[in-house]
């Protein structure tokens, strides 16, 4: 039965940071390409980028609310079915999260309401400013994250006092391998992500001949560049983690468990890690023929003329979504069977529920992480698809209050 609970409470946490990250990974990848897009607005005083700035920066925001409460869904979850790992090592686990805590919710967020309620009343630079802090505190808010995760593949800079858990050496803690690849390889695949989100989008209206201010036509080769650019230093940062996640880590003098008890919770115990990891290169190897593919038409002058290859870009961002997700999976199976390696075993740092509670906990929070999917990408869908007159930060129209009329396609 405890069995049974512990398979239901592995599955919902694998389901809550996937989809969580699916937000994150497109906050990432959005962000930098909005803050240079505004920076060359500000210097040339151009209002056709100014206003790309605005559709975009609508759809960010839409993806940002949405991964704030995603975020709020999975720390929930973590605390109340995670209690042995909380009481043993929440003093060291924990305290990334906290900061990334302070970070996102309220630094970033401040910033970003900022941002959002500044235009026209703020100074063009200092409403740049306010962007800038966003984008630098996203990036900060995600390297937190990692260094709570990549304490729990290889736990360092602690010791244990009385059965618990205490921070000795922040900074081992802070430059932990496991964490430190980790933010290298998910912020190129954001990027990866954040150029094919341009591109489709972009291709979407460009097919049906929609381009105001270029707007699109500079999407499609910005978001190009962009994914040609970090293409290769993804495949490189994830490669210098396939040691990290399918490699047993040996027992050391440091472990808490003798190296005959790690050698029998680990008997037996095969490893998936390998499985999702071939996926996710499938998924990144798509990626690679169709930017290639842009980066030919380009080439030949025919990028915003391919009907076909803009077909295909329309599905190109979940490409990376889908390696994101197979991402996670390998490293969370690569893990196992211990919540901290060679120091707490997943059974342990569970909470004692039945199955039944195990159950209704996993339905209760899927269903909400179900419900935040599917509005915000039907608000992403939609938004995009207006076009750049309809997006939630759209200028209005100057002498009216009401909104321009929608594409008449």
């Amino acid at each position: 039965m405890l069995e049974d609970a512990l398979l239901v409470l592995r599955l919902q946490f694998a389901v809550s940071a996937s989809v969580h990250f699916m937000f994150v990974a497109l906050t990432l990848g959005l962000a930098p390409v909005i803050l240079i897009t505004q920076l060359r607005a500000t210097l040339s005083r151009d209002p056709a980028r100014m206003r790309a700035v605005r559709f975009w920066g609508g759809l960010y925001v839409v993806n940002y609310g949405m991964g704030i409460l995603s975020g709020l869904v999975m720390e929930l979850q973590l605390a109340t079915n995670w209690g042995g790992l909380n009481h043993v090592f929440g003093n060291v686990f924990s305290a990334p999260l906290a900061v990334e805590t302070l970070v996102a919710f309220f630094v970033e967020s401040t910033f970003l309401a900022l941002w959002i309620f500044g235009w026209e009343r703020m100074n063009r630079w200092a409403h740049l400013a306010t962007f800038l802090v966003v984008t630098a505190t996203a990036y900060a808010s995600a390297y937190w994250v990692l260094v709570a995760n990549g304490f729990l593949k290889n736990p360092v800079g602690f010791e244990m006092r009385d059965g618990v858990a205490v921070l000795t050496d922040a900074t081992a803690l802070l430059t932990n391998p496991a964490a430190t690849s980790a933010f290298a390889h998910i912020s190129f695949g954001a990027l990866l992500l954040g150029g094919l989100f341009l591109a489709a989008v972009s291709s979407y209206h460009l097919r049906r001949s929609y381009d105001p201010d270029r707007i699109f036509t500079r999407g499609l080769r910005v978001g190009i560049a962009l994914a040609a650019l970090a293409l290769l230093p993804t495949f490189v940062s994830g490669g210098m983690q396939f040691p990290m996640i399918v490699e047993s880590v040996p027992p050391t003098s440091g472990d808490t468990l003798s190296p005959g008890e790690i050698e029998r919770l680990e008997e037996g115990h095969s490893s998936y890690a390998p499985v999702p990891l071939y996926l996710m290169m499938l998924c990144w190897l798509a990626s690679a023929l169709l930017v290639i593919a842009g980066l030919l038409m380009w080439l030949a002058r025919r990028l915003e003329h391919a009907p076909r290859l803009q077909v295909a870009l329309l599905a190109g961002p979940l490409l990376p979504l889908m390696a994101s997700l197979f991402g996670w999976l390998s490293r969370e199976l690569g893990r196992q069977p211990w919540v901290v390696v060679h120091h707490l075993p997943t059974a342990e740092g569970a909470t004692n529920l039945s199955p039944g509670m195990a159950l209704l906990s996993f339905t209760l929070f899927t269903g909400a992480f179900a419900a935040l999917v599917s509005i915000t990408y039907w608000l992403l869908l939609r938004y995009a698809r207006l076009g750049p007159d309809h997006g939630p930060l759209a200028a209005p129209v100057e002498g009216s209050t009401a909104p321009p009329p929608r594409p008449s396609y």
